[in-house]
């Protein structure tokens, strides 16, 4: 899921609008048999020419413990990028801050036991770590692959969930919702029982597109937009804008003799973004990659021309909001 690097290099673009300020607030690191996505990794794309000013590390099960109690074995995760995060702010690797802003897991299954988990994170990374993601993405379709957390259906209302989902105000956390589009009433539902914890809505609710759900673009849309617009009435939620290109999208650019460019992703993705913009306004919007995930679909570079078009008739306070503002706000960065 890192990309084919010699595909993607067929499609190159210069970087539109180079001097604006971005705050990248999704993506990963790790290094998997087959896949390594680290601090050089993230540096070679960034240098694709965009004004990346930080990025935020969003959990994906990468250098978990090998020992101890296995809800504390998570991290390690948060342990590891906290040293890559302090690498980058040597400025040795360049004036990006990378992974400036932490998101880890925690397993909020355990109630208020989830206590010492959230603690250990925040004793590791003090002046770094912002908040749990707990994955629920989950779908009765064999064809359609469950989180990397293989979370059981209905994970957002379930009891112990909910205790331990209760927790992170008290610690003045943040929470990432990565989820399909069939489970969006349930992230509304959890977000109206707890206005006091800020919800990040990750990649417009995971439309899915593929498996049963193939050719229903249009009606997926259509119910698509009235759950959102639900859910953008819960002040607590904003909304990260982004990792659509990966394969459960159904737009099959992977696939392509030669990735797309960013006119052709607008095409395809525009109205997801504007209606999201629509409904929660910049203020609670944030640009994001999603890489290495999206990587597969496209580079970089042409990703964030993308997003600079679609934001091409806003003005100069939207763009900031949406590329750099919203970000360094909900997860208080400081740079």
């Amino acid at each position: 899921m890192a990309g084919n690097p010699e595909w993607l290099a067929e499609v190159k673009e210069a970087a539109l609008e180079p001097e604006l300020p971005i705050v990248d607030p999704h993506h990963h690191l790790w290094d998997h048999p087959g896949s390594r996505y680290q601090l050089d990794e993230l540096m070679t794309d960034v240098a694709e020419g965009h004004n990346i000013r930080a990025t935020v590390f969003v959990e994906c099960k990468s250098m978990y413990r090998a020992d101890g109690p296995d809800a504390m074995k998570p991290v390690g995760e948060t342990e590891y990028v906290n040293g890559i995060a302090a690498q980058s702010a040597s400025g040795q690797y360049g004036e990006t801050r990378v992974a400036a802003g932490i998101v880890g897991f925690a397993d909020l299954r355990l109630g208020a036991k989830v206590d010492a988990v959230l603690e250990a994170h925040m004793a590791r990374a003090p002046e770094r770590f912002r908040g749990i993601r707990h994955a629920s993405a989950f779908d009765d379709s064999p064809d359609v692959r469950a989180s990397h957390t293989l979370p059981p259906k209905g994970l957002l209302g379930l009891p112990e969930f909910r205790e331990g989902f209760k927790r992170l105000a008290a610690y003045g956390l943040s929470f990432d919702a990565w989820l399909y589009h069939r489970q969006i009433p349930e992230l509304t539902a959890l977000a109206r029982a707890n206005p006091e914890t800020p919800i990040i809505f990750d990649h417009f609710g995971g439309p899915i597109g593929i498996g049963p759900y193939e050719g229903k673009r249009a009606e997926i849309f259509a119910q698509w937009k009235k759950d959102v617009a639900e859910l953008a009435a819960c002040p607590n939620v904003v909304a990260k804008l982004g990792g659509i290109n990966m394969a459960v999208n159904g737009f099959g650019w992977h696939k392509r003799a030669k990735p797309p460019t960013s006119d052709e992703l607008v095409a395809a993705t525009r109205d997801w973004y504007l209606h999201s913009i629509d409904v929660f306004g910049p203020e609670r919007c944030m640009f994001e990659s999603n890489f290495p995930v999206d990587k597969l679909s496209c580079s970089y570079g042409v990703l964030w021309n993308a997003f600079k078009k679609i934001a091409k008739d806003m003005s100069a306070g939207e763009k900031a909001a949406l590329f750099h503002d919203t970000a360094a706000r909900v997860y208080r960065l400081d740079i």
